[in-house]
């Protein structure tokens, strides 16, 4: 197709790029403030500054047109600058990996020891004493992976005790990101991520860190379409050992590769978890501690544990799982073209049997969202922010600390649904009456 009016149309981004940091900037201000953002302002400032997003996009799209690339990576730039000044709000995670941070660099590991194991001790330096009386969970010992545990490491050697140290790095680790996904989808794609709510709340915001293992799948994907399998089996094996959630697509990536570079990529992930094992524990303990007992704004596993208890839902909905992805697997690997694999599939079918679907979860799919553009997973990025819809959010007593109130499911996954259906209505639309 020609591209008609390419490069024509700069004022409208930079009219959308101003209306949206001007949603940022409001948010920012809000989160500098004393207590949480309100979640109506929260709900409308996500609305103000995303559907427009999706307008651009769709204007673009219809005309054929090329988006500029500059101004989608200027506007991208101010949003998370934005999320750098606010802060975290409605998240207290990053005081775990300031926490790991500090840990890993003066005792040689995070693993092993809970944060509770060091209230009473007198050696902890007042900064980070005011980090461990705000951790959640103390009484388990950290849940992240070795390699985003570097990250923290880094951060602490940067800037100690600092959470906008880390978001700093995570901002950057994103940016990376979004210059990957420019190897791989149509610039107006890439404003889908670039620009989204959900990863400049969870990634500049609240410094959350799963874009690290995001950044290295990509850049593994990259890596691999140009047949570099080396360096593609590093980035795999680093990925996964940021989250596991990499090896959902470790064998698509690897399909071609020959058995050195699965060894190569086997070498990496050994050698990032076994000084850490010798030490004295990995992130694995409380992993299965999360599998085994942890449930928060599930979709299907909800439903099926009101008819089974969840040790069965887990394992019918595992097995499901399992055989959707060996199916979609054996699919790939007959198609000779391949191509880049339908992550957004395989991590939505993961997330909708998920236990726990958490908004940064999103982080996995939207990447590959944005190389196959769908109104349902978009739909999921805007909804799943509901999630933030909690007791302890809402102030509400009569309800547990993250206990959602039952409105807040039906209308997430409620349009998730109509999103999904929408095809089928568009096409009925438009197919001739007989």
């Amino acid at each position: 197709m020609m591209d008609r009016g390419a490069g024509r149309k700069p004022q409208l981004v930079d009219a959308v790029g101003l209306w949206c940091a001007l949603g940022y900037a409001v948010l920012a201000g809000l989160a500098r403030q004393a207590g949480e953002p309100q979640l109506p302002a929260f709900c409308g400032l996500v609305i103000w500054s995303g559907l427009p997003v999706f307008g651009l996009f769709l204007y673009f799209r219809s005309r054929g047109a090329s988006f500029p690339v500059g101004r989608l990576l200027l506007w991208a730039v101010a949003f998370r600058v934005c999320g750098l000044i606010g802060g975290p709000f409605f998240e207290d995670d990053f005081y775990r990996y300031l926490w790991d941070g500090y840990r890993f660099a003066t005792a040689g590991t995070p693993y092993g020891s809970p944060p509770e194991a060091f209230f009473v001790d007198p050696g902890v330096p007042q900064a980070f004493r005011a980090v461990l009386d705000h951790i959640n969970h103390p009484e388990l010992p950290t849940i992240y992976g070795p390699t985003m545990q570097f990250v923290f490491l880094l951060s602490y050697w940067l800037w100690p005790a600092s959470v906008a140290g880390l978001q700093a790095l995570l901002i950057l680790v994103d940016l990376a990101s979004i210059g990957l996904l420019l190897r791989l989808a149509p610039a107006r794609n890439v404003m889908l991520y670039a620009w989204c709510p959900l990863v400049i709340k969870e990634v500049a915001f609240t410094a959350h860190p799963d874009g690290i293992g995001v950044c290295l799948l990509l850049a593994a994907i990259v890596l691999a379409r140009s047949y570099r399998w080396h360096a593609a089996a590093v980035c795999l094996g680093l990925a996964v050992g940021a989250k596991v959630f990499a090896l959902v697509l470790t064998p698509f990536v690897l399909v071609g590769a020959s058995a050195r570079h699965w060894a190569l990529f086997a070498a990496v992930l050994a050698g990032l978890y076994t000084p850490f094992a010798l030490s004295g524990g990995t992130d694995l303990e409380s992993l299965l501690v999360f599998a085994r007992e942890w449930e928060f704004n599930s979709a299907v596993f909800g439903l099926v544990t009101l008819a089974v208890p969840a040790f069965e839902a887990r394992l019918v909905l595992g097995i499901v799982y399992a055989g959707f992805w060996g199916w979609y697997y054996w699919q790939y690997c007959r198609n000779e073209t391949r191509g880049i694999p339908r992550g957004d599939w395989l991590y939505g079918v993961l997330l909708v049997v998920s236990p726990v679907i958490n908004p940064w979860y999103l982080l996995w799919l939207l990447p590959f969202a944005t190389v196959f553009p769908s109104a349902w997973a978009w739909t999921a990025s805007v909804t799943v922010l509901l999630s933030y819809v909690t007791g302890l959010n809402l102030n509400d007593y009569s309800l547990q600390a993250y206990q959602q109130p039952t409105w807040v499911r039906l209308v997430e996954f409620g349009l998730i649904l109509l999103a999904l259906a929408w095809p089928l209505f568009r096409t009925r639309l438009h197919s001739p009456v007989r």
